[in-house]
């Protein structure tokens, strides 16, 4: 059975003297560090990134310390991954935000090692990760202070089933005084540099926002190149297992524990839990969130049943797709950033599962690094997900729609295909954005994924990725 078409062979086979085709570099993803203004930026935080020694080169962060220096209560919220092997670092940080009641006043994540199936030591290790941090927040009255509640999550990333070298971590974190930390641009960067791995840039960004005629104000990081295909969830909801994936998102409005919960878990479903890079699971994803109230004057929290929340949730949605989309621009090797979007499907459930299965398969994603519109792989990918009403091959099209705003280009009209101008193809495969479209035909509800192609640079990545 032919899995390629003739052409596309010629273009591997051995025997040619003169193959066509050319690998390809990675584009610099320079122009996505943007410099931005301070006053973007949440009241009531202090941070910074440094280098504390868990990677060798003196030059590179490592350690990363965010607090919220605000006066009033600090909710945070959390989704971590499903995976069975569940990283240090995230079984801490459940067991501080279930004793904390959704309170947590400071952030400490280090880069170069996961800290993941790590045992005994590796639970000892993250813990003295919090408590070297809650040394670093401003006291809290007698009557506040609680031996048994710790005010600190704790985030690792790098390479799984090393121990940290936590001496070094917990001199670095001790060595922090007030002046160590900012709340400006440069401050923030640090920060955000100080959680990369693989990554080729620090993926942070910031903005403002109105609710009730108030400005508030967010900002965020992630990190992740590799390992990446979220299904992140709270942590008392039952889930699939997914990747490498760090990132906090921090705000300046007032937002209740149990409402800044229910708003990430809506958000995480559409923005990290809508990305791809390989398909491939770890085991310490994590995405918190902190609002300290810091902005918010007399104001009270946020609850669910407040009829700002619903805003509030959707300006937390789309800044969460827009840290997420960061992470797809810099997969690892990758060419294309791909937008796939799915309409027409009976419920937003299948719809996601329809553009999760053709964003991970090996198939599309080295068609579309081969600039090649090999829509049949699409179709492929689309048939094998059981959905909850069957699809009817004769009410679905697939259309290929470049991001220059020209005319998009049909590929496959109510199951029948149609006379596809390769030329036009290989022109709109060929941009760094664009979008596959598919409409099932079967309802009204709609879901989109952000992936990348498969490259050459991918695999020398990940070949020797632990030396």
């Amino acid at each position: 059975m032919n899995r390629v078409g003739p052409s596309v062979w010629r273009r591997f086979s051995s025997t040619s003297s003169s193959p066509t085709f050319v690998a390809k570099p990675a584009p610099s993803k320079a122009r996505h560090h943007v410099q931005i203004p301070d006053t973007s930026f949440p009241l009531g935080y202090s941070l910074t990134g440094v280098h504390c020694g868990v990677k060798k080169n003196p030059s590179v962060l490592d350690l990363t310390v965010i607090l919220s220096t605000s006066s009033k209560p600090t909710s945070a919220a959390a989704c971590f991954t499903r995976n069975a092997f569940l990283a240090a670092p995230v079984l801490v940080s459940q067991d501080v935000l279930e004793k904390s009641a959704g309170h947590v006043r400071a952030i400490v994540t280090n880069s170069g090692c996961a800290n993941a199936v790590t045992g005994k030591q590796g639970l000892e290790d993250a813990w003295a990760m919090v408590k070297a941090t809650d040394a670093l927040l401003p006291k809290r009255t007698k009557s506040e202070s609680n031996e048994d509640i710790h005010e600190t999550v704790v985030m690792s990333t790098g390479v799984i089933g090393q121990n940290l070298p936590i001496s070094k971590i917990l001199s670095g974190i001790s060595s922090l005084v007030p002046s160590s930390l900012g709340s400006d641009f440069a401050a923030w960067e640090r920060a955000a540099k100080a959680f990369m791995t693989t990554d080729t840039f620090p993926k942070l960004r910031a903005r403002t926002f109105s609710l009730g005629g108030q400005t508030f104000r967010m900002a965020g990081m992630d990190k992740g190149a590799g390992m990446i295909h979220p299904n992140m969830g709270p942590p008392t909801n039952p889930g699939q297992l997914h990747a490498t994936l760090l990132g906090c998102i921090l705000t300046d409005a007032a937002v209740s524990p149990q409402a800044l919960q229910s708003a990430l878990t809506y958000a995480v479903e559409r923005s990290f839990n809508s990305i791809s890079v390989d398909g491939e699971m770890s085991t310490n994803d994590t995405i918190v969130v902190l609002a300290n109230g810091a902005a918010a004057g007399e104001t009270k929290e946020i609850e669910e049943h407040d009829p700002l929340f619903p805003a509030f949730r959707k300006e937390l949605t789309s800044f969460a797709a827009e840290l997420a989309q960061l992470v797809v621009r810099d997969g690892e090797g990758a060419t294309k950033f791909v937008t796939v979007s799915v309409e027409g499907a009976p419920t937003f459930t299948d719809a996601h599962r329809v553009a999760s299965k053709i964003s991970t398969s090996a198939l599309v994603k080295t068609a579309l690094y081969g600039e090649d519109a090999n829509w049949g792989r699409i179709l492929a990918a689309t048939g094998s997900v059981p959905l909850s009403t069957p699809i009817d091959p004769y009410r679905v099209n697939v259309t290929f729609v470049p991001a220059d705003g020209t005319t998009p280009l049909p590929v496959l009209v109510r199951g029948e295909p149609e006379l596809v101008d390769e030329a036009r193809a290989k022109e709109i495969l060929s941009q760094e954005d664009f979008e596959i479209k598919v409409d099932l035909g079967l309802g009204s509800e709609s879901a989109q994924y952000w992936t990348c192609d498969f490259s050459y640079e991918y695999v020398r990545i990940n070949g020797d990725y632990r030396s």
